[in-house]
């Protein structure tokens, strides 16, 4: 059940905007093994006067910010899957794999309140979190 959130500068037609959204679920999901239904991905789409990035980028208005927030207890080769499935799947859009950063943040199971304010240790979350 992670929650993404992808930050961007550049504002894409809708059917773009679906295929980003799609590119970084399908390698969260490959990577974490996480079943079809489990979505939590945002986009925001920021003026590139409000969103300052590094100045060596050839192209930065298709810099590309990914934040996920997940449950802790993934390996790192999961972890390192995830990252490189992240870029492939981005580097198809036109987004050159040295305009992505992926920040991980784990999040303790017995801190996350889900399905009506449980405690996420408390519940079948219906995957594996320890892949």
């Amino acid at each position: 059940m992670p929650a993404t959130q992808i930050d961007i500068r550049t504002q894409y037609s809708p059917e773009q905007e679906q295929q980003l959204l799609h590119a970084v679920f399908d390698a969260l999901q490959q990577s974490f093994q996480l079943p079809q239904y489990d979505r939590n991905i945002r986009l925001q789409v920021h003026m590139p006067e409000r969103f300052q990035v590094f100045d060596l980028l050839t192209q930065p208005e298709l810099f590309t910010h990914i934040t996920i927030d997940c449950f802790a207890g993934r390996s790192l080769d999961t972890k390192r899957k995830l990252y490189q499935l992240m870029v492939q799947n981005l580097a198809v859009l036109g987004i050159p794999q040295d305009h992505i950063i992926i920040t991980l943040r784990e999040i303790p199971l017995e801190n996350w309140a889900i399905r009506g304010g449980q405690a996420a240790c408390d519940v079948d979350l219906g995957f594996k979190v320890d892949v």
